[in-house]
């Protein structure tokens, strides 16, 4: 059985459970990760599936905030049940928990619409975390999955500091290229959780970006 940290900010006991929907074939992954999920005032599970088939069928009548779907599927992938559901659920954020590392079914996931990436070996006590990171806003990676996305943009041209963050914005971006949690920023830097959000919306603001793997992006990509 899976539990979840009971280091929950204020700020969300006052809001409503993040409505979350699971695809996963592994029965034991599956019961665990719903196991983790209601053991969590922040979260809702509406729904479990699978296989790609029946989620694809299902999941628009749900509109769930927030989908943790598996790569490695029976039959239709992760990756091509993620295209076909976007455009039938677009205010629902999307992350991948899979086994892969492989550069191509990262970057594949992310082209098809998934704003985060967890690999699941991730410590329990950092999912749910990462999902909420993700409601507000975020793009949460394991930080292998994060190197792997940098290591690829910077491969893509020289790097560029940007005038346009402060000192502190910049080394909070730093962090966020590193696949470090918002909690994990905060600790590094010695603030509170809530500044690092601060921080990072007046980050993507800046940079006219939506999310983390875009601010890498535009930060460490081509110039």
């Amino acid at each position: 059985m899976f539990y979840c940290s009971n280091n929950q900010n204020i700020y969300f006991h006052t809001m409503r459970p993040i409505k979350t929907c699971i695809v996963e074939d592994v029965r034991d992954v599956r019961e665990g990760m719903i196991n983790l999920l209601t053991g969590d005032s922040r979260f809702e599970v509406l729904a479990s599936f699978s296989n790609a088939e029946t989620a694809t069928k299902e999941l628009p009548a749900w509109q769930p905030e927030i989908v943790i779907m598996d790569i490695n599927l029976p039959g239709m992938d992760g990756i091509e049940c993620l295209r076909r559901v976007k455009t039938e659920c677009p205010e629902t954020q999307f992350i991948m928990y899979s086994i892969y590392e492989n550069d191509d079914k990262v970057f594949d996931a992310l082209m098809a619409g998934a704003s985060g990436y967890l690999l699941k070996k991730t410590p329990v006590d950092k999912i749910c975390d990462a999902l909420v990171e993700l409601k507000e806003g975020g793009s949460p990676m394991s930080a292998q999955i994060a190197r792997k996305v940098l290591d690829r943009m910077r491969n893509t041209g020289s790097t560029e500091h940007f005038d346009v963050l402060s000192a502190r914005e910049n080394e909070v971006l730093q962090h966020l290229a590193r696949g470090l949690f918002y909690k994990e920023i905060g600790d590094k830097l010695n603030i509170a959780t809530n500044t690092v959000r601060q921080h990072i919306h007046k980050i993507y603001e800046k940079l006219h970006v939506q999310n983390r793997a875009e601010a890498i992006n535009k930060v460490y990509g081509r110039k």
